[in-house]
């Protein structure tokens, strides 16, 4: 394969030429990441690099930089941030590859490092049920209660618009997620078509939802012309939407002050998903509340629960072959074998 010589710089075909073109291929909140990874991580490393010169050992001694002195002020950088610094850089050399400017993919052969599984640490439903009674009287009961009884993401709750709730029949609809894109707020639909999903409230929601409406009229008209009608349901003060990471630090704050373990605000959604698994809903319930793509997702990410659940049926099996008298009503005193549908 004949490439034509050129001194093209890596940096240069990344900022001038690669982002430029992906500005039609791909949502804004990824645009937003290749471009951040590209500004903070590769130029400033690889930027001087003659592109058709960069090699896989180069590509990988630099994974290495990144994970020992990559972050802020010199500090490692998480493997999780590489292996996306990774993708980001494939995904431009492919590119670069497609249009005739180098032979090969040389991000392809690198390595990166491993990502680190986070470990999943939930609350059970009494702790749920004490940190809502701790933030009773907070602005953002609200917001919490949805999160803590729909098992919403931090996104779709803040980006949740009062023309997506439905206060007559106690619905909500869920059709955007507030991302951050350059560091402004910004809508994006759900990546997938179950994130956009219907949710029923139930009626303590419903009657929060009521209440927290009439609160932020109030406020309103106390800020006056200086208010912001962003249309949104959870907003600061002054109508605004509320950055992400302002929510996350706002519920760590409130997890101390309850007295509670400490867990990441996502974490709450594993909490709600994992409670309505040990009751014994059926995932496929659970995975449409949630929006998961499939529901092998939502049974591979809480497999944590299925055991105890396993143990239960097994009794169930053992107690109605062994002991007859444990028979439900149900149960055909003939012996007929009744159909089981698979999947049901």
């Amino acid at each position: 394969m004949f490439v034509e010589p050129s001194r093209l710089t890596v940096g240069t075909y990344l900022t001038e030429m690669w982002l430029p073109s992906m500005a039609s291929q791909v949502r804004a909140t990824t645009l937003g990441g290749y471009r951040h990874n590209v500004r903070a991580y590769i130029v400033p490393r690889l930027g001087d690099i003659p592109l058709q010169r960069l090699t896989t050992a180069r590509v990988g001694a630099f994974y290495g930089e990144l994970v020992a002195s990559g972050g802020q002020n010199g500090r490692p950088l998480s493997p999780k941030t590489v292996r996306y610094v990774h993708t980001t850089l494939r995904r431009a050399l492919r590119d670069a590859m497609a249009d005739g400017l180098v032979v090969r993919n040389v991000a392809a052969q690198a390595r990166p490092p491993r990502a680190r599984r986070v470990e999943m640490h939930t609350w059970t439903a009494a702790e749920v049920g004490a940190f809502l009674a701790s933030v009773r009287e907070d602005r953002l009961y609200t917001g919490w209660l949805m999160l803590a009884t729909l098992g919403l993401r931090r996104g779709e709750l803040l980006g949740l618009r009062w023309s997506d709730v439905d206060l007559t029949t106690g619905r909500i609809a869920i059709r955007h997620t507030l991302v951050m894109v350059d560091g402004k707020p910004a809508m994006a639909e759900p990546k997938t078509a179950k994130g956009r999903r219907s949710l029923t409230l139930a009626p303590q929601v419903l009657e929060a939802v009521r209440g927290h409406r009439a609160h932020q009229a109030a406020e309103r008209l106390s800020w006056g012309v200086d208010y912001t009608d962003s249309g949104l349901v959870v907003t600061t003060e002054d109508g605004r939407p509320m950055h992400p990471e302002t929510l996350s630090g706002l519920f760590v704050r409130q997890t101390r002050r309850a007295g509670l373990p400490q867990i990441r605000l996502h974490d709450l959604r594993h909490s709600v998903a994992s409670i309505l698994l040990a009751q014994g809903v059926h995932p496929k319930v659970v995975s449409e509340l949630l929006g998961h793509a499939t529901i092998a997702l939502t049974l591979d990410t809480y497999s944590h629960v299925i055991p105890s659940l396993q143990q239960e049926a097994a009794a169930v099996v053992a107690a109605a072959v062994l002991d007859p008298a444990s028979l439900s009503p149900q149960a055909s005193p003939t012996g007929q074998v009744r159909a089981i549908t698979s999947g049901s």
